[in-house]
């Protein structure tokens, strides 16, 4: 059932044939309104129109996620990208996190009404125990359905859950929120944090692309994007002690037209992978790969050579380069990075030839890099049919990996997303295997698969679904290692619900 559909119980209460007119006009006033400011008006050029969001604090009673569309393609593929993006883009994280403490996967995704009308963010957990599922708690409605706006989720060393309220863009404010009490997410306080601005604390009231890690005994360093007067998209970094201060932001790229990015941490060391948009080509072309890692909490940078760089890079010649694309006419979506047990990067990207959904910038190659003898070295995992069709890679054992995505063709062909498979190397990998098809025959797409920090077997990887073409429900799932899938139930009223096992 779609969303279109599901009209009726609304039209149940407008009493008058005048009502239902007036009740229409205003459905299609706010739909035209939703398009234009996720799709045509740029993020920078949003007007301020829309209200703050609204704290909510209340059980969600079951797991809906958002749907979402950006730029109609105006072809069969009717969009750049779409579908069930509770736990969208590759470039928040995490969504997910393993507390060892109380045995526990909390989680937070981007939910909606039964509508689909507005962005709820939504956090629970998955009780390894017991096998069943917090109810959700939705702490606030975000006022947008732009899934940009998801949030990410945060544990600190005393067991506080942080909620971390993105925005895209300038247009519409972020939020940051703190459980009340540790391990429990009953109830979250908001945290009017303050960050340096040319040595005077400002509110931190906004942030995109948030990516935050907590470093023991430091607090938390976090990598994110601040738009310029340009719409250009800077990428750069801050740091707190208590996530609540927030020092001066300080910028890690701005090559160009400006970047996206993707992170990781272990052991107090983090490592960044990003790309660059060229001038004049617009932000669909995004191509080059670069690398930086700093084990000191942001004071310095290095390349995987151990060189110090000057921060910020401003040319795409620079110590960082991983791969040239550019040379190449191709363009890089970045999916995920992780570490090694000896704190060497992994970084997992899609190379395609271009941006338009199809089968002619295919074939999109799933590209695994890793430090080698001799610098980078890259191997192909498999093959896909969109450029949004991402993943996650997970670091088993000292020669194994895998790769966990919807890398299977599905059920609407070259748009985002599809059946997902688990990948497996062996041999550090350079040669990889389908190990088990998680998803068949589904009635629609598959799509963002990712990974929990510290991820245990009982739950390893989180993803929705949706109809690439069209908006409709989307369900969330999860699967543990074996690849064995549950779907969370999108009704329910109980404080603990069970999971679904998919057949």
């Amino acid at each position: 059932m779609t969303v279109l559909q599901k009209s009726r119980p609304v039209r149940k209460q407008l009493p008058t044939f005048m009502s239902f007119i007036t009740f229409m006009t205003f459905m299609t006033v706010l739909t035209f309104m939703t398009f234009l400011t996720s799709v045509i008006i740029p993020a920078t050029a949003q007007d301020n129109q829309f209200a703050e969001a609204e704290i909510i604090m209340k059980r969600a009673n079951g797991f809906r996620g958002i749907w979402y569309m950006n730029q109609p393609s105006n072809d069969e593929y009717v969009y750049k990208y779409s579908g069930g993006l509770a736990v969208y883009p590759a470039n928040h994280r995490p969504f997910a996190v393993y507390a060892r403490a109380v045995d526990k996967t909390f989680f937070c995704f981007g939910g909606t009404d039964s509508t689909n009308s507005t962005l709820m963010h939504n956090v629970s957990y998955f009780d390894h125990r017991t096998g069943k599922v917090a109810n959700p708690l939705t702490i606030l409605d975000k006022k947008t359905t732009d899934a940009h706006d998801n949030p990410v989720i945060s544990i600190d060393d005393r067991g506080y859950i942080w909620i971390f309220s993105t925005s895209h863009g300038i247009s519409r404010p972020s939020y940051i929120h703190k459980s009340k009490r540790p391990y429990d997410i009953s109830d979250f306080k908001l945290i009017n944090a303050t960050e340096i601005v040319n040595g005077k604390p400002q509110p931190f009231t906004n942030f995109s692309y948030f990516q935050v890690y907590p470093v023991k005994g430091k607090g938390f360093i976090a990598l994110f994007t601040k738009y310029n007067k340009a719409g250009q998209r800077v990428i750069g970094y801050n740091t707190t002690a208590d996530g609540e201060h927030w020092n001066e932001w300080k910028v890690l790229a701005h090559i160009e037209e400006g970047h996206y990015q993707i992170s990781t941490e272990r052991n107090g060391k983090i490592g960044v992978a990003f790309d660059y948009h060229p001038k004049g080509k617009g932000l669909n072309y995004r191509t080059n790969l670069h690398y930086l890692e700093t084990s000191d909490f942001g004071k310095t940078w290095q390349n995987i050579g151990g060189e110090m760089v000057q921060l910020p890079l401003t040319s795409p010649q620079n110590p960082a380069t991983v791969h040239d694309y550019a040379s190449e006419k191709r363009n890089c979506y970045l999916l995920d990075i992780t570490f090694d047990q000896q704190n060497k990067p992994a970084i997992l990207v899609i190379a395609s030839k271009g941006y338009e959904a199809g089968p002619a910038n295919g074939p999109r190659e799933w590209t695994l890099y890793r430090p080698g003898k001799e610098g980078w070295e890259h191997h192909i995992v498999t093959t896909s049919d969109n450029n949004y069709d991402m993943g996650s890679v997970y670091h088993v054992s000292k020669h194994s990996w895998r790769v966990v995505g919807p890398s299977v063709d599905g059920p609407q062909a070259y748009n985002p997303g599809g059946e997902v498979a688990m990948w497996r190397s062996d041999d550090g990998g350079r040669q990889w295997a389908l190990e088990r098809h998680l998803t068949r025959n589904s009635p629609m797409n598959h799509s963002y698969v990712r990974k929990p920090v510290h991820a245990q077997d009982g739950f390893y990887a989180i993803w929705a679904d949706g109809h690439g073409r069209k908006p409709s429900e989307s369900f969330i799932y999860f699967s543990n290692a074996n690849g064995d899938v549950y779907r969370l139930p999108r009704q329910g009223n109980a404080p603990m619900l069970t999971p679904q096992p998919m057949k």
